[in-house]
């Protein structure tokens, strides 16, 4: 698994009221290396959203829009499993732009056969940090690699549909 952690996150200071299970540092790391690559998922996929032209410009300009609600409702849900287990996400623009193994597009328009190829290989980078952190969540906490493997699905899903688009039987 890839430390990517030296931010600012860390774990809470423990409340009266909270006496539930206490994540060990190793989870806390793989989570914040998780809700990294989602919010730049999301980042990603809308900047191709707005400069995506040329053929079947619609449908992957509504598919984009797919990916991001997925990406954004996984990096709210991780970040809050992470203060379920007292650990204080990191999503400040700093941190994802230091630690995010996504490639960035272009600031110019992005025609659509192009544009599928970043937008899956963002999506097979994101579902490869998922799976290089699972295993060792799973070990850690199986509830929170639950959550992992509902995202781990939906993104593989959507890099099938998108990568669909310009394949060759």
């Amino acid at each position: 698994m890839t430390d990517i952690r030296k931010t600012t996150a860390k774990k809470t200071t423990k409340e009266n009221a909270e006496q539930g299970f206490i994540a060990p540092a190793s989870l806390g790391d793989a989570l914040q290396n998780v809700l990294v690559q989602l919010l730049d998922l999301q980042l990603v996929g809308k900047q191709i959203h707005w400069n995506v032209v040329g053929p079947n410009f619609r449908d992957l300009h509504q598919n984009l829009d797919e990916i991001v609600d997925i990406a954004r409702r996984g990096s709210d849900e991780i970040a809050e499993r992470m203060r379920a287990l007292h650990v204080t996400p990191d999503g400040l623009a700093a941190t994802v732009t230091k630690y995010s193994k996504l490639e960035q597009p272009v600031n110019t328009e992005i025609l659509t056969t192009d544009a599928v190829d970043m937008v899956v290989k963002a999506l097979q980078s994101t579902v490869g940090v998922i799976r290089e952190v699972h295993d060792p969540v799973d070990e850690a906490d199986p509830t929170t690699a639950d959550i992992l493997h509902q995202y781990i699905a939906d993104l593989e899903q959507q890099a099938w549909f998108i990568s669909a688009e310009t394949r060759r039987p």
